[in-house]
């Protein structure tokens, strides 16, 4: 289970060391957005599936050798590489001016911001601090992920897992305001959705031929892309609610919201008002930001006992440092002499400390 924490971050987390980090993304972004506008749904997902495997830290950006890393992972295949492409430009515009300041995951969790704006979504402050992770394993991926047929209580459950609620849920799901999919991940309800109904009875039976037009049941070109809002793909409104209500919203997993009596009065007023969704997106994508971040305090705990035996060393031993070449006298410094002896004895000590250091760490660091 993933904990939502938001311990040490702030909206003002680089004030001091790279004020203009939001303008930077901001542009960065933009330039990207202008090129094309798969730009937002691809940046928006990306930032929901890395937060949701391990926290947002950033780690579906790594690449493996091996083809191991969470990018990897079957659930993360179909991430649009615009995604990646806008976080990296980011990147690199702020390295510009800000070397080795700003973290990755930081980064993204602007991008995702920014990218909903300019799709024309509602803006808000983004808190700042996370720090990349030093995990990305496809196997972590494994049922982390909301699947297109999953049923509210799949849903609840997972989001829950996560610090989200009911209504976080539905507002998140929002985001399939923008964006597509390929015909392969909703085939299933238009031609065996069951033994005696092949078709799923809760889509609109217009927009199920529509379906079937550009996803035949033999021979679908399986780039195809069908929006996930056949309104207005490229705009981030609260059209794709009122989609639901109108028993058009493309995943079994979207159309559920509606259908369940649990979910629908939310579904209901987020399609008859625009300001309540928004409000709710963005309460939902703050605490998004929050789940499972990395921060300073715990970089210190994995390498405080190496920087202890740094000091150790270097206090106990200030003869290894000022040693008289061809004596065996060592020069005192700051109250202590050291023999060869105590040196050689606390070298054994040093790399013991490091040794033991540098396995919890490893330890702590795939048992994340």
């Amino acid at each position: 289970m993933v904990v939502e924490s938001d311990a040490q971050l702030s909206e003002n987390f680089y004030a001091s060391t790279c004020p203009n980090v939001e303008l930077i993304v901001r542009q960065a972004v933009a330039t990207k957005y202008q090129q094309t506008t798969i730009t937002a749904p691809a940046t928006l997902r990306m930032f929901f599936h890395d937060c949701f495997v391990g926290g947002c830290d950033a780690s579906v950006l790594v690449t493996s050798d091996n083809g191991d890393a969470e990018k990897d992972a079957q659930d993360n295949i179909s991430l649009a590489g615009d995604g990646f492409d806008t976080v990296n430009k980011a990147k690199l515009a702020v390295e510009a001016q800000c070397p080795g300041r700003v973290s990755c995951a930081d980064i993204m969790a602007l991008a995702a911001r920014d990218v909903v704006v300019l799709a024309g979504g509602p803006g808000f402050k983004v808190e700042l601090g996370r720090r990349d992770g030093l995990v990305s394993n496809a196997s972590r991926v494994d049922r982390k992920l909301p699947g297109p047929e999953l049923d509210v209580n799949g849903l609840v459950n997972l989001f829950a897992s996560n610090g989200l609620t009911m209504t976080d849920m539905i507002a998140l799901s929002g985001a399939h305001t923008i964006g597509f999919s390929h015909c392969d991940r909703f085939a299933s309800r238009l031609y065996n959705f069951s033994a005696f109904m092949p078709v799923d009875p809760t889509l609109d039976p217009a927009y199920a031929q529509q379906l079937m037009q550009s996803c035949p049941r033999v021979g679908a070109d399986p780039s195809v892309a069908v929006n996930l809002d056949l309104n207005t793909p490229n705009v981030f409104d609260n059209v794709y609610f009122q989609n639901l209500v109108a028993r058009k919203g493309l995943f079994t997993s979207d159309q559920i919201l509606f259908n369940d009596f649990r979910s629908q009065a939310t579904v209901i007023r987020f399609a008859n008002s625009a300001e309540e969704f928004n409000r709710a997106f963005t309460s939902a994508m703050r605490k998004l930001g929050r789940v499972g971040v990395k921060l300073d305090l715990e970089m210190a705990l994995n390498w405080g006992p190496v920087l202890m035996s740094v000091i150790f060393f270097i206090v106990l031993t200030p003869g290894v440092l000022f040693q008289v070449p061809g004596k065996t006298k060592v020069v005192e410094f700051g109250g202590f002499q050291t023999s060869g002896a105590a040196i050689v004895i606390h070298t054994l000590i040093f790399f013991a400390c490091i040794t033991v250091s540098l396995i919890a760490l490893h330890i702590h660091i795939y048992a994340a």
